[in-house]
């Protein structure tokens, strides 16, 4: 049976439709929008101009972050050192900047932090096997630990001859009024989804992660990538902890402390599958879009912060009920 022009199109537009609905990036973002809206009609104090800002410039640290992690966890990897390389490289760029160097000078030293952690991660577990759970959780004590040391377990708050520079980098808002990080988080998306979806890269990525056996044996460099996707993921941790610390005007060791479990939250909530193979970098936004409006949430309406966990949660178990229940119903 000869099909036509407009049969092929028909069936193009349905399968897209059926994978727009099966999508479960989609059905989080529907409920970012519905949890938005009933706090709306809830709450005079959501839909101000003041809160609506702290929500978007919140979203990015956790955004920001996951955007990184997300690669790790296609690969079928985890980090759970993030949180702490945040903390390590807010405080190299604090100490270095409060001896007197420039901006530019400590931007460089916590980057570079940043990616001598993530290399020593990716080859432990790339090069030598070992359980990325057991590395990251090591790190994650080791990298608060190293920060502990460089500042004398004091607070920095005191940048040196470019402060304000660095305050108006994490706290200006150069473009619009739209505040730097929301600018930052929305350029590293759009370089993380081209890099996942239109490189080879991003493709030996979704490889390793589906089948990492069958990646090396058809040429894809496992080992190198794997150190690639923890380096970016702590690099994508220290760019955060740069920006955070202009945004707060102050580090302390106590910066990013359990930020590992929000940031492995947005990329499951988002849609990464945690045995690997799935994820994208517009799911790693809208999971942490939907954390900080739960977040939000619970002070609007008066409930108690420590419910936070339980919600979050429950949120990481649902997202990964919706895509096994997915899988099965594909394998159908």
């Amino acid at each position: 049976m000869t099909q036509t022009l407009s049969d092929s199109i028909d069936q193009k537009q349905q399968s897209w439709l059926s994978g727009v609905l099966g999508s479960q990036t989609f059905w989080v973002f529907i409920a970012v929008i519905a949890a938005s809206l009933f706090l709306s009609y809830a709450t005079d104090a959501f839909a101000t101009s003041k809160n609506l800002y702290n929500i978007t410039r919140n979203v990015t640290f956790v955004a920001i972050i996951a955007l990184g992690t997300t690669s790790v966890i296609i690969t079928g990897g985890i980090d759970l050192s993030v949180g702490s390389v945040l903390c390590l490289c807010s405080m190299v760029l604090a100490v270095v900047m409060h001896a007197g160097y420039s901006i530019e000078v400590g931007i460089a030293a916590s980057v570079a932090t940043a990616l001598v952690v993530g290399a020593f991660n990716g080859i432990l577990i790339a090069y030598l096997g070992l359980p990325p759970f057991v590395v990251t959780l090591g790190m994650l004590s080791v990298g608060r630990s190293l920060a502990m040391v460089a500042s004398g377990n004091t607070v920095v708050f005191e940048f040196g001859p470019d402060h304000d520079a660095l305050l108006s980098l994490g706290g200006g808002a150069f473009f619009f009024g739209i505040a730097n990080p929301v600018i930052y988080m929305i350029v590293l998306g759009l370089l993380t989804g081209f890099v996942l979806r239109w490189t080879r890269f991003g493709r030996h990525i979704f490889a390793i992660g589906g089948n990492e056996n069958a990646a090396r044996l058809t040429g894809v460099p496992v080992r190198p990538i794997k150190v690639a996707v923890y380096m970016i993921s702590a690099l994508s941790a220290g760019i955060a902890g740069i920006v955070q610390t202009g945004w707060l005007g102050a580090v302390t060791t106590n910066i990013g402390a359990g930020m590992e479990l929000q940031v492995i939250a947005a990329a499951v909530i988002g849609g990464a599958n945690l045995a690997g193979g799935g994820g994208t970098a517009l799911g790693a936004i809208i999971g942490a879009m939907l954390i900080e409006v739960i977040r939000n949430s619970l002070g609007l309406l008066g409930i108690n912060a420590f419910w936070q966990g339980t919600f979050i949660g429950g949120a990481i178990l649902f997202a990964v009920l919706f895509d096994r229940v997915a899988n099965y119903r594909r394998s159908d």
